[in-house]
């Protein structure tokens, strides 16, 4: 059988400054910056194991690698740490947070610590239109990534969960990529908006079984059914 040539692909952030490269879903990670995630997410595993009692059912149904998506309630800054932390070693390098770009990559002081430590991704809530989503839908699915989303699109500013808005939707319909239900309890408790430095109370991660929508269409209506299926599963384990 003959073998088909090797081709050397150039990075997909190449020619980008470092300021435009840490703000943008094109950026790929170097090993200085996947040496610093991985030990940004074990120190954080003890913190959370220490400070919060962290306890986490149901990590068995990860799937066993990207691409696949993580969606949750949103109740504080912690939320996309635990789930983080959460994740199994292989997983991190592909790990994504989708984080506010108007809060996380304001500055270059908070997007380098965004971007290097959390490997966070910007999603710019006052114009994130189509184009963005479709960057996202395409490194979600080419790049075998691993997004973890708050269909909210906000914290809650009272600890009840507010509707899922449609932008998951426009990721994952007529797609193969499993979407991860999960239930986060007390982190609202821990850290409400209000707060700027936790206080030590009991989190709870509950994971909950992977959905699929190839069979929902990419449209208006398909993202609508999305979002209803997804806060439904994420209710029901945040109520746990």
């Amino acid at each position: 059988m003959p073998v088909e040539p090797w081709q050397l692909q150039p990075a997909r952030d190449t020619g980008l400054t470092p300021a435009e490269r840490f703000r943008s879903v094109r950026r790929e990670s170097g090993l200085l910056e996947s040496v610093a995630q991985q030990a940004c997410f074990s120190l954080l595993r003890i913190y959370f194991a220490i400070a919060h009692r962290l306890t986490i059912s149901g990590r068995e149904k990860l799937p066993a690698h990207g691409p696949f998506v993580l969606a949750a309630n949103h109740c504080s800054h912690l939320d996309a740490l635990v789930l983080g932390a959460a994740l199994r070693p292989r997983h991190r390098e592909r790990a994504f947070p989708i984080a506010a770009g108007d809060v996380f990559f304001q500055t270059t002081a908070v997007s380098v610590f965004s971007a290097i430590m959390l490997n966070a991704l910007p999603m710019w809530r006052k114009n994130c239109g189509p184009h963005a989503l479709a960057e996202l839908r395409r490194k979600l699915q080419e790049e075998r990534a691993i997004f973890i989303i708050f269909p909210e699109g906000g914290r809650t500013r009272t600890g009840s969960m507010m509707p899922f808005k449609h932008g998951l939707g426009m990721m994952v319909a007529e797609t193969n990529v499993p979407v991860v239900p999960c239930g986060l309890v007390g982190t609202f408790e821990a850290l409400p908006p209000n707060r700027k430095v936790p206080r030590p109370m009991r989190i709870k991660l509950i994971i909950g079984q992977p959905l699929k929508f190839a069979a929902t269409p990419n449209n208006r209506e398909g993202w609508s059914q999305i979002a209803r299926s997804l806060e439904s599963s994420v209710r029901e384990l945040a109520a746990q």
